[in-house]
């Protein structure tokens, strides 16, 4: 497929002002998302992993079916499509390199590399080597036009002095080449200034997956580029079906079935926008 055009709009996107990125986990749900006026996607591995019965981490979802649900969300719509693509599927630095070229076949407009480490012992990679795969993976893209999203892991990982790991580490991959940077786990107006501040020019991702005081005309005033949701609409699907399904177990009640979304609206809308139609 010609991705350009869509990498392309992507690249506008993330020029001036402030837009929300939502995490479809399934081709029914990046539909829906594009229906809602949405002007991007991003896939979410825990998103994908919970709907395969799977926990989300690369040894369950190894690189191949990644890669297979990534293509996937990718022709769903004509939305540019940013993918989650965890920490490379690689450790050393020419591993993410070959991994992003994998993912770039794919079509996707953009994709994210975290410096999350691959032992318990080591939660996100030395400084130097997690420099190094951002680097790997910038080169790796020279010429596809594929926005490179570089993640800090400190704040998610609740590990020591946070906001300063932070604050260096997405500083150094913004000169490594990442395009745009992201630190999930940022919560306060002051720490997504901080962040903003520091890697300016280039744009900031932040997460925003539960009611933390912040609109996105809040995040936009922080000087936010692109808010993207993760796991929560995935985890919010999966709260309404748990909450009926629990008190149907244990209550024999119906009640909470009242807020489903009617069968003929969702069979409407696929039976006119599925892609034979």
């Amino acid at each position: 497929m010609d991705a350009l055009p869509q990498r392309a709009v992507f690249r506008r996107l993330h020029e001036s002002g402030c837009f929300v990125i939502p995490n479809p986990w399934d081709i029914g749900t990046a539909m829906m998302l594009k229906h809602l006026g949405f002007k991007a996607l991003a896939t979410t591995s825990s998103g994908f992993s919970f709907s395969r019965g799977l926990p989300d981490t690369d040894w369950a979802v190894p690189r191949d079916m990644a890669l297979a649900h990534i293509a996937e969300i990718v022709r769903a719509t004509d939305l540019p499509v940013n993918a989650d693509f965890e920490s490379g599927y690689a450790r050393d630095p020419e591993g993410v390199a070959e991994s992003c070229r994998l993912c770039a076949a794919t079509g996707v407009a953009g994709l994210s590399i975290e410096d999350h480490g691959d032992t318990a012992e080591e939660v996100i990679y030395p400084f130097d080597l997690a420099v190094d795969r951002i680097r790997a993976a910038a080169e790796a893209l020279k010429g596809t036009d594929v926005l490179l999203t570089a993640r800090c892991e400190a704040h998610l990982f609740g590990l020591p002095d946070a906001q300063a790991t932070v604050l260096k580490r997405l500083v150094a991959y913004a000169a490594a080449g990442a395009d745009v940077l992201y630190a999930p786990g940022l919560r306060t107006p002051e720490q997504i200034r901080e962040v903003v501040a520091a890697v300016a020019p280039k744009p900031v991702n932040v997460l925003i997956s539960a009611p933390i005081g912040l609109t996105v005309a809040d995040a936009a005033a922080l000087g936010v580029r692109r808010i993207s949701v993760g796991s929560a609409l995935a985890r919010a699907a999966w709260g309404g079906f748990l909450k009926a399904a629990r008190e149907l177990a244990s209550e024999g009640s119906f009640d909470a079935l009242a807020t489903a979304e009617p069968f003929g609206a969702l069979n409407g809308f696929f039976r006119t926008h599925h892609p034979q139609s």
